[in-house]
């Protein structure tokens, strides 16, 4: 039962709404006095269904106790996050009693920058709540491009190669990421599966996607992604079609020249008309393949013939 004490307390400001003003300046928070006041209803049960879910939740169990982690991915700004990121950590610690953390990944360094700032709830002379989300964007995660860095940290190098899906980087990112994938043992191929489709829906329609693509059709019979799958369909029709007519090695050899050319191209290396003949004019699909290898770091068609004894081969 509510006592008549408990009652008195905040009635005194139903009788005297100025009072909270007057009183306020015991506190240090200067107030103007009301004007005029709108007595609201006090029940604050929610009238209606209404569904709120955070993108992901985890309850995280540490030497020094436990914490909430709640993680959005902000994608653009919206005036009306900060309320909701304030309602899904009070009513996440009113639920579980466990203190919570917010944690805004954001792939624009401008979106970074807007969710980085400390967002008061509340009016200006005392705030009430003060929301200050922990955000990781572009510049708060480093450039990974080396396949030993990649191999010790997996997925850091696929959420760097996320954020910096736009920067130059990316390529070196994804390069190193690829190598890194390659020399995991085949107990952890479901584990390399996961990482390789979040890494595909981490770089969206950007022209990393692309390059991520061509490396994964180097290696086919190694990933089980969606983008394997499909390469690999792609690449068994265009055998079955060619092998109609000239042969399933020679249908092979012929998309592997594809593959080449049109990587190079996609990486801005120039290819002379000559070049372009030899590429396609090799019919052996294993010197394709270490010409795909090249064609993802080579600056020039001289890197991707580079060795003697496979020029000879292709010759």
């Amino acid at each position: 039962m509510v006592s008549s004490s408990h009652e008195a307390l905040h009635r005194i400001f139903q009788e005297d709404p100025g009072l909270f003003a007057r009183a306020a300046r015991n506190l240090g928070a200067t107030f103007p006095p009301p004007l005029s006041t709108v007595e609201l209803s006090t029940d604050l049960t929610e009238t209606r269904p209404l569904e709120r879910r955070v993108d992901t939740l985890l309850q995280m169990n540490t030497e020094d106790g436990s914490f909430l982690l709640a993680v959005e991915s902000q994608s653009e700004p919206d005036p009306r996050k900060p309320a909701s990121w304030a309602y899904y950590l009070a009513y996440a610690y009113a639920k579980y009693r466990i203190p919570p953390v917010l944690l805004v990944v954001c792939a624009d360094r401008g979106k970074a920058t807007w969710a980085a700032r400390q967002f008061d709830i509340g009016p200006r002379p005392w705030p009430s709540l003060t929301l200050r989300p922990l955000v990781l964007g572009p510049d708060d995660v480093p450039v990974i491009a080396s396949p030993d860095e990649a191999a010790r940290d997996i997925p850091l190098t696929v959420l760097s190669a996320a954020l910096h899906r736009r920067d130059p980087d990316a390529d070196a990112i994804l390069n190193a990421l690829a190598k890194a994938l390659k020399g995991l043992s085949a107990d952890d191929e479901s584990t390399a599966a996961t990482y390789i489709e979040l890494m595909e829906q981490g770089l969206g329609k950007t022209p990393a996607a692309e390059i991520w693509r061509h490396l994964m059709a180097v290696d086919l019979s190694f990933f089980q992604s969606q983008t394997a799958q499909q390469l690999r369909a792609e690449g068994e029709t265009k055998g079955r079609v060619e092998g109609r007519a000239e042969g399933r090695v020679e249908g092979r050899a012929e998309g592997r020249a594809e593959a080449v050319l049109v990587l190079l191209g996609h990486r801005g290396v120039e290819v002379s008309e000559e070049d372009r003949e030899r590429i396609i004019g090799c019919g052996d699909p294993d010197v394709l393949d270490q010409w795909l290898k090249r064609a993802l770091t080579a600056t020039s068609t001289a890197e991707v013939f580079a060795s003697a004894g496979e020029a000879g081969l292709a010759d």
